[in-house]
């Protein structure tokens, strides 16, 4: 029985394959088509912002099935205030690129590192905690550090996927799929090596 149980916990905590990202935004293709709601400004993109975050939710929560159904009205009202929560982190990641990129060579790696290293973490724990401390929580950094060998697989993994999306964007599916999956392997390592 403990070995049953051992074996299950081994499995919750594996990484997710790059065949289940990838096929994960067509595993529902009617799913796809909610990237036009980009077409109604403003109001379209809070909208999709808010399912964007449900998505990521989805990633920490282990779901990588297919795209969860688009509820316009409760996606609005996750995503109006999450936008205006999420801009101190964005003004606060520009701030730190222009002090760093006014340092001559070094200035752009270290952007570089902070943009790569540090950034993610901090989104992916506002998406899940959607307050302004999470976004600055940089305890949940030290997973990257503390586990830097998986952390280089999951970076490696999300540029292949997102150059096979790009790819793709001549026949139009690789826009959305974009969209919706680029975050899928950040949110895995979180769920795996950050989330408490």
């Amino acid at each position: 029985m403990p070995k049953k149980k051992a074996a299950k916990a081994n499995a919750k905590n594996a990484a997710i394959d790059f065949s289940t990202a990838f096929k994960y935004p067509f595993n529902r293709l009617a799913g796809l088509f909610n990237i036009l709601w980009f077409l109604f400004i403003i109001v379209g993109w809070f909208a999709l912002f808010g399912y964007s975050v449900k998505i990521v939710r989805e990633f920490v929560d282990g779901k990588f099935r297919q795209l969860p159904v688009f509820r316009f009205k409760e996606n609005l009202k996750l995503g109006f205030p999450m936008f205006f929560k999420f801009l101190p982190l964005l003004l606060a990641v520009v701030g730190v690129n222009i002090i760093l990129m006014m340092i001559p060579i070094l200035g752009i790696l270290g952007a570089l590192a902070f943009d790569i290293f540090v950034v993610p973490m901090l989104a992916i724990n506002f998406f899940v905690k959607g307050t302004v401390e999470s976004s600055f929580d940089i305890k949940k950094v030290h997973a990257v550090f503390n586990n830097i060998e998986d952390y280089l697989v999951v970076i490696l993994k999300s540029i292949g996927l997102g150059l096979i999306f790009f790819i793709m964007i001549f026949i139009l599916v690789g826009i959305p799929a974009s969209v919706f999956g680029k975050n899928i392997f950040l949110a895995d390592f979180y769920r795996r090596k950050a989330r408490n």
